[in-house]
């Protein structure tokens, strides 16, 4: 065991699960609760990767400041209120108050603060502002590192810091009284009478050059996009995911896409990008497009074992350096994901179906192809979707759940690669299905074996990968290198249905499982069954609950007609919610809803997390039991769904860039309202 000496030692992830948090990317704001950044934390403004400030700490005459109220305000902007105790008027009511406005953008900060008097007489108040640099990379800030200062340079109206990688500064309106170089400190004289108030705005502005993606520019889905009910709380986190959702686009080029999360993944990555996306179809074909073609222009074109490229492979992740992290050492552009590549293909196939533009469709069939022809070789040896880390640096799992410990085995013994997971043997199954449709609808020459590969995929998937334990039957998580099966009792299971890889009696198995008290927490799936030896409430990946995981599971289960469990998930993603102010984090903990009221934080999640702002909206769609299909020109809906939610509406939806609602009434009758469908020859059917 090591001593309390050399545990101290260790560099920790900083946590950032109390932090205020605002996104517009690529620039970030991390504070405390209070909205003061201070340092030796992980708190600061960051614009792509870089910690231009890492303290921005108002006070007036050297008294801290007390919090009486504080907002996040949309994705962008903050709001607090402090007392100054101690100055103005004698007694127990404070009388000198500091309203702080903060709107952050993807090129600069702009603090507004108001000091208002309700003291009797006269105040002189010192007003400050301290402000350092260290310029620390996220990475370094990740493994808990503190660089040293980076010296200012004094400007008229505050101060400015530059080195290779550009330049920024902050500008105060009006000019500070007095600016102390030594001390990073911008100071004003205010001489107040009751009831007046002394205004001033800084605005911190940056000009980095290592930006590889640019600030994504307005959201594509409808303004009008939203959902409202009887029950409150669906406003509420559908509109902050739509406003997270917002804060996360950058634009490669023309093309718009959703970094993965803040602080530690506001960049593109290839799973998270496309199920955001995916999850978004009803709300915007387009997003899902400008993701596919922002992945198609950098996939694979040859065979490298550092980065893991493969000739058809789509990408894992996209950083300005290498990541050193725990042991691993990605290079910048890293491949080392099984399942982008199918989940390409099924991104493009659900685009199709809710009425992306053929053109556009069109032009992507060639990348589909290489995505197909890069899974049947991959398969070739085994059969199976499978990876192994080549390089001993590399991520040792790169499924989803891409942690070292994340596939085990129901004793809690760790499988050994190559491994083929459960859900990318669906993913490639649903792939090889949705891809020969597309491209036989665009009259496009089939894939040579596609068929017959498919057919053997499901085939083998039954004899294999199904095991039993005291409960029954179930799928185990994954296949390891000698073909055993990983009998873990695990979430995955969810992300097989309504791919089309299950009979109807192996659903109703996979849902039955899904939904017991070991899997199903109250607040969503946990990712390992609590049965398990290995299961820890806040184990990244043994015994949290994540949303888009949750979110995963509800889709399928509406596909498979299984919409009261949809809308049991959903409720539980709901209640957690609240305990997160609206704003779903990455992960929470594992918690069960019959014993505590609210689940634990994860402490380290990043918030917000595009496809966790994503799930909530993505279930919701899935409830209502709505489906397009383009083709046919026609939404269906069933009669009736499930009433556990209550009655809600959701605007903004759309076929292509056609407009509709779904409702859901009271005794779960649905109803869809379209806007100018008859005009393009749609029809709404019963299903």
């Amino acid at each position: 065991m090591s001593s309390p000496a050399r545990r101290s030692l260790r560099l920790l992830q900083p946590l950032v699960h109390e932090l205020m948090s605002s996104v517009s990317a690529p620039a970030l704001l991390l504070s405390g609760p209070d909205g003061q950044v201070r340092r030796r934390g992980v708190s600061g403004w960051f614009v792509d990767d870089i910690r231009l400030l890492d303290e921005v700490l108002l006070s007036i005459d050297d008294t801290e400041l007390e919090l009486v109220r504080s907002a996040t305000v949309g994705a962008d902007r903050q709001e607090f209120v402090y007392v100054a105790r101690g100055l103005g008027s004698p007694g127990p009511d404070p009388s000198v108050f500091v309203d702080r406005h903060r709107v952050l953008t993807a090129e600069r900060m702009v603090e507004t603060m108001v000091v208002s008097s309700a003291a009797v007489g006269s105040l002189d108040l010192r007003i400050h502002l301290d402000l350092t640099s260290d310029m620390a990379t996220m990475i370094q800030v990740r493994q808990g590192q503190h660089p040293s200062v980076v010296p200012a340079e004094a400007t008229a109206d505050g101060f400015s810091w530059s080195d290779r990688r550009g330049s920024f500064g902050v500008s105060c309106n009006p000019s500070p009284d007095t600016v102390s170089l030594a001390a990073g400190r911008l100071s004003w004289r205010a001489w107040l009478q009751q009831g007046e108030q002394f205004s001033m705005t800084c605005t911190m502005s940056s000009d980095t050059t290592a930006a590889q993606f640019s600030p994504g520019g307005p959201p594509l889905w409808s303004t009008d996009a939203m959902v409202s009910g009887a029950d409150p709380r669906l406003r509420r986190l559908t509109a902050q995911s739509l406003d997270d959702l917002s804060g996360l686009l950058l634009r490669d080029g023309a093309d718009p896409f959703l970094a993965a999360g803040s602080p530690w993944f506001l960049t593109l990555f290839g799973r998270d990008s496309l199920w955001a996306a995916r999850m978004l179809i009803p709300f915007t074909t387009e997003l899902a497009m400008s993701t596919l073609r922002t992945l198609a222009r950098r996939q694979g074109t040859r065979e490298d074992t550092v980065t893991e490229e493969q000739s058809g492979k789509i990408l894992h992740e996209v950083r300005n350096a290498s990541l050193e992290l725990d042991g691993m050492s990605l290079p910048p552009t890293y491949y080392g994901s099984v399942d982008a590549t199918p989940l390409f293909v099924l991104t493009l196939g659900d685009a199709w179906r809710w009425g992306a533009e053929p053109t556009e469709v069109q032009e992507l069939l060639p990348a589909v192809r290489r995505c197909l022809t890069w899974a049947m070789a991959q398969s070739e040896e085994s059969l199976w979707l499978r990876y192994i880390d080549q390089t001993g640096t590399g991520l040792s799992n790169q499924g989803w759940k891409d942690s070292h410990d994340s596939v085990q085995f129901a004793d809690g013994q760790l499988a050994e690669a190559p491994i083929a997971l459960s859900e990318v043997q669906a993913y490639a199954y649903a792939a090889a299905i949705r891809g020969a449709e597309l491209l036989e609808a665009f009259g496009q020459s089939p894939i040579d074996g596609l068929s017959s590969w498919a057919a053997a995929l499901r085939k083998s998937f039954a004899a294999n990968f199904w095991v039993n334990d005291s409960n029954g039957e179930y799928p185990a998580i994954a296949l390891d290198r000698s073909g055993e099966a990983v009998d873990a009792v695990a979430s995955n299971m969810g992300h097989l249905l309504g791919t089309g890889l299950l009979d109807k009696d192996e659903v109703d198995l996979v849902s039955r499982r899904l939904m017991s008290p070991q899997l199903s927490s109250g607040f969503g799936l946990r990712t390992l069954t609590t049965a398990s030896v290995r299961f820890s409430r806040l184990s990244y990946h043994g015994g949290t609950v994540w949303p888009h995981d949750t979110a995963i599971a509800v889709m399928g289960l509406a596909r498979e007609g299984r919409r009261d469990d949809a809308a049991t998930l959903t409720a539980g993603v709901l209640s957690a919610a609240e305990r997160f102010g609206y704003r779903l984090p990455e992960l929470y903990g594992g918690d069960g809803s019959a014993a505590v009221p609210f689940p634990s934080a994860y402490p380290a999640a990043c918030r917000p997390q595009a496809w966790a702002a994503a799930a909530p909206l993505a279930c919701l769609v899935a409830v209502t039991g709505v489906d397009v299909d383009i083709r046919a020109r026609r939404i269906t809906h069933p009669a009736k769904t499930s009433t556990r939610l209550g009655p809600f509406r959701i605007d903004g939806l759309r076929v292509g860039r056609m407009a509709f609602s779904v409702s859901v009434a009271a005794d779960g009758a649905v109803s869809v309202d379209l806007v100018g469908g008859a005009d393009l020859g749609i029809a709404v059917r019963r299903s």
